[in-house]
């Protein structure tokens, strides 16, 4: 059982945040793409924020987390924020901010996949079977109608190299996020719970640029200030505020009334995308758009009143 107990200002703050901010964030990782490599994003990211994060909730001097909690904290950090989060950086170097947004709303259908110990409420739901496969249909459609500004050969393997990365990304969080969620009690929540979480992906996402060599090709001052700006927001935006006000809804709220946040992150992403960096959209992707939302909520829904 969620507490109700939280403040109602707070609340609205903090959907705000994931609502929003999160929408913003797939542009940000755009803007700093431009001269960081994106695994570099990722661990400068999560390994400043956590700092951050670390100072603050020591000051609070909150209790830190047994040791068991903390390698739980740390393997869905790396699962959620570095294969989740950190494959969408890399994706974009593939496909629109937009696009990605769109896929990463496929999270709500892997959630039914994936949650093995409810399959046979699941698979038992007419109406969650029939979200899985008009959300699929989206985004296979929603790639399909892609624009090809360029030789078309190359942007089409282009796409589904950028479709699967984000998949694979879309996958990851829901497990990382499952696994946190069958270990750690709710009502738990701390300050160093995330901050935990942001500096074990900051430490992994570093070790991957490491073997990856994107440390010895990097140069800081080359780094045009666009691009410092975007990973900027990243850490205050993406990270300080919008992941933090995730962590903690999840904890003070139904599962079911956070995740809708993947409704309104894609529209966002592929309007402020379209608005600010003159991303193509065409208006069959729209349509796709809509399919995809269509099967995310009628499964969305379905499963809220199958957990009722």
């Amino acid at each position: 059982m969620k507490s109700a107990s939280a403040p109602r200002f707070w609340l609205v703050l903090a959907f705000i945040a994931v609502y929003f901010i999160w929408g913003t964030t797939y542009l940000a990782n755009l803007y700093a793409l431009k001269a960081i490599p994106p695994f570099i994003i990722s661990a400068l990211r999560y390994l400043i924020a956590g700092g951050l994060l670390a100072m603050l909730a020591r000051s609070k001097r909150q209790s830190f987390p047994p040791a068991k909690e903390i390698r739980d904290l740390a393997i869905s950090g790396i699962l959620m924020l570095v294969g989740g989060s950190g494959l969408v950086v890399v994706a974009e170097q593939y496909i629109s901010s937009g696009s990605a947004a769109v896929i990463v709303a496929t999270e709500p259908l892997w959630f039914v996949l994936l949650d093995y110990p409810h399959w046979k409420l699941y698979f038992t739901n007419k109406k969650i079977m029939a979200g899985l496969l008009i959300g699929f249909s989206g985004i296979v459609l929603f790639a399909h109608f892609a624009p090809l500004p360029t030789s078309q050969a190359d942007q089409s393997t282009d796409t589904l190299v950028g479709t699967a990365i984000v998949l694979a990304g879309a996958v990851l969080w829901v497990i990382g996020t499952l696994f946190l969620s069958r270990r750690i009690k709710p009502g738990r929540f701390t300050l160093w719970h995330t901050t935990i979480q942001l500096l074990a992906a900051g430490v992994f996402a570093g070790f991957i640029a490491l073997v990856n060599g994107e440390w010895f090709a990097f140069n800081p001052q080359t780094v045009p200030l666009p691009a410092w700006g975007g990973l900027a927001f990243l850490i205050v935006f993406g990270s300080l505020i919008a992941y933090l006000a995730f962590a903690w809804l999840v904890t003070v709220q139904p599962p079911a009334l956070v995740s809708t946040h993947t409704y309104v992150n894609p529209v966002v992403a592929v309007l402020i995308g379209w608005l600010v960096a003159g991303e193509p959209i065409t208006g069959l992707q729209v349509i796709a758009l809509g399919v995809v939302l269509t099967g995310v909520l009628l499964t969305q829904l379905s499963q809220t009143r199958t957990d009722d």
